[in-house]
């Protein structure tokens, strides 16, 4: 199988995976909160979000990789125990999954790998492309039926961007790249067709 490319600094991507075998990867509430809390201290130094949603076995996040520059600065910026030692973003990723996946299997008693291999990433190299992949995102929990209107998930950004409560989501620049709430909310009201779908989500390893 052929490996994926790394993960570029200063670039966007959707990001996602799913269970193996289809398998849940959230089995109650508190794995959400747990799976979101890992995510804070394994990728947040290295990726800022723009878009998140989690399903019963599988996720997806669109993130800007920072550029060097702004990993570096924020290294600086924190107390020497909290600076991180290693700012790949793809082995941050990958430490990510590794520790859910140890506390997935350690809380019920499960071995192995939860997660297919390798992640799926997909670089978004343009401005209608970027909707459309928020879009999906935010529309999916809809898509697979588990509510009938996917404003009313608990587990996504979608009202995050839309609120003035405390996110890890930066609303600023994607309310920005979306030209303001009310644009935000009329394209991710525009349902994303399936033949749209077939470019969000495959593997970068041109």
């Amino acid at each position: 199988m052929t490996s994926p490319n790394p993960l570029h600094f200063d670039t966007h991507y959707h990001i996602y995976n799913r269970g193996n075998n289809r398998e849940d990867i959230f089995i109650e509430g508190r794995n959400y909160e747990h799976f979101l809390n890992l995510y804070i201290k394994y990728v947040e130094p290295v990726a800022v979000t723009l878009a998140y949603c989690l399903l019963r076995n599988h996720f997806h996040f669109m993130v800007r990789i920072k550029s060097e520059t702004e990993i570096n600065l924020w290294k600086d910026s924190q107390l020497e125990e909290s600076k991180i030692s290693n700012s790949n973003p793809s082995r941050r990723f990958s430490n990510f999954f590794n520790s859910y996946v140890k506390a997935i299997n350690h809380a019920y008693g499960r071995t192995g790998s939860l997660f297919q291999h390798p992640f799926g990433r997909v670089m978004i190299t343009d401005e209608n492309q970027f909707w459309n992949v928020i879009a999906y995102i935010h529309q999916n929990p809809q898509k697979h039926k588990f509510v009938t209107d996917f404003r009313n998930w608990n587990w996504s950004s979608y009202n995050d961007i839309l609120s003035n409560e405390l996110t890890m989501v930066n609303r600023n620049e994607v309310l920005e790249l979306f030209g303001g709430k009310q644009n935000f909310m009329e394209l991710n009201s525009q349902w994303v067709s399936d033949a749209n779908i077939k470019y969000m989500e495959k593997d970068d390893k041109d």
